[in-house]
């Protein structure tokens, strides 16, 4: 009984931490900046893409894209083997501010927002809402200068229609949603957006040349269930997996004496709308930096080309829990639940790259790591979703596998998941950062 509740113990302690860096990363910009800073403090070096690498075994760097993707690697003292890759992204559905900020009429202020991802609309409604984001502005020695900001307090609400105007309202019904998802932000003509923004970073508003701003759901992460049991946050899809899998990345290079290949965490940008950008999955940023890495090293083309046959990519990225009260929209057989461990995914049409000795290999990393493993497969009747795993292959074609931790109302501004998961896949990622080799064809 003393090492179960030891156990548990460790479980929410770990997820806190996790629901700490997710409160602290409101935004694709904050997340890679915050993964940035624990690199730094872990003894990471940055490198630049406009610059000559010059890297050496037993050190570690990493490098950016967009402000928002993120590579780091580390370099063991031989590199006999190939790449060990782990991809997650950090982007979520948002609502993301349109130029031009606002909309003033009717007493109100009201921001002018769009559709960033596949968000679930309904969910929006009558929560405490605040802005985030990236902010161009002139420095005082005149040249442009990146900034961040987090007014990180509620800002703006979506008001929902009162029942006594629409009898029907819980019969369900179609969002307008240029006329209904606009957040109320103040009194009509009193405030902008910009007029906020600058107050926060104590700059003049005229200083502010351009911005890429998102409103998101400003309630903190939080534990709930009989026993503390489940967890409900923000953005779980996909910095769970952003988080879950740095963790692993880090505790497997603490020694690099032994390692055979060379460990990757990589996090992109764009997920949620394609990936199709220079700091997406569908770009060259991996396989660039993986191409840099074995030129630095002195490798020539084939050698790298050998190197990558005998690589690995994890693609993180998180999957469906089995919904109580829609289990008929699920797989008969494979059903993931929350708290039983990682999901594989797996698809006919190769929506994802899970293949039979992919998923072998993974299973036995679990299997060293005590992790429990689950499959997750779709109803034959219900279209599924993508992930990055397919679209990294288009670029870097290595043996992959898609997996993620299961959770309930994914896109939505507030999804639930189990608190004991996130420790299972830091577990599985530093087994397989570990692993000496990865017998393929």
């Amino acid at each position: 009984m003393k090492k179960e509740k030891t156990d548990k113990a460790n479980q929410n302690d770990f997820s806190s931490e996790m629901l700490q860096f997710i409160e602290q990363s409101p935004t694709c910009f904050h997340a890679t900046k915050n993964i940035k800073n624990l690199l730094c403090e872990k003894g990471f070096s940055e490198l630049s893409e406009q610059n000559p690498w010059k890297i050496k075994h037993g050190e570690r760097y990493f490098v950016t894209r967009g402000d928002s993707s993120i590579i780091a690697f580390a370099l063991p003292q031989k590199c006999n083997g190939g790449f060990a890759i782990v991809a997650s992204h950090t982007d979520s559905p948002a609502l993301k501010i349109k130029e031009g900020g606002e909309k003033n009429e009717l007493g109100v202020c009201r921001l002018n927002v769009e559709k960033y991802g596949g968000l679930l609309l309904s969910p929006w409604f009558d929560r405490p809402l605040s802005v985030a984001g990236r902010v161009a502005i002139r420095s005082k020695n005149g040249k442009i200068e990146m900034r961040l900001a987090d007014i990180r307090r509620p800002l703006a609400l979506i008001p929902s229609l009162a029942i006594h105007f629409d009898r029907n309202a819980n019969d369900g019904k179609k969002i307008d949603f240029q006329n209904e998802m606009l957040p109320v932000f103040s009194e009509e003509g009193e405030r902008s957006i910009l007029d906020a923004i600058s107050e926060h970073l104590k700059i003049k508003k005229t200083d502010i040349l351009a911005t890429d701003l998102f409103v998101y759901n400003a309630e903190r992460g939080f534990f709930w269930g009989a026993q503390n049991e489940f967890l409900s946050s923000p953005r779980l899809d996909d910095l769970e997996c952003a988080w879950t899998t740095l963790q692993g990345f880090l505790d497997s290079i603490v020694t690099l004496e032994e390692m055979q290949n060379i460990p990757v965490y990589a996090t992109f940008d764009n997920e949620e709308v394609g990936s199709m950008t220079r700091q997406g999955a569908d770009s060259t940023f991996l396989s660039e930096t993986l191409e840099r890495i074995s030129i630095s090293l002195k490798k020539n083309r084939e050698e790298h080309f050998c190197a990558l046959a005998r690589s690995f990519l994890v693609s993180a990225d998180n999957a469906h829990a089995l919904h109580p009260a829609h289990a008929h929209l699920f797989d008969p057989v494979n059903r993931p639940l929350v708290n039983k461990g990682i999901v594989a995914k797996l698809n006919a049409a190769q929506k994802y790259t899970t293949d039979s000795i992919s998923l072998a290999l993974f299973k036995d990393f679990c299997q060293k790591a005590a992790v429990p493993l689950q499959i997750f497969t779709n109803n034959s009747n219900v279209a599924g979703g993508s992930t990055l795993g397919n679209i990294s292959q288009t670029h870097v074609s290595v043996r992959s596998i898609d997996v993620g931790l299961p959770q309930w109302a994914m896109h939505s501004p507030l999804e639930s998941a189990g608190a004991k998961d996130p420790i299972f896949m830091k577990r599985a990622t530093e087994a397989f950062f570990k692993a000496d080799e990865f017998p393929l064809d």
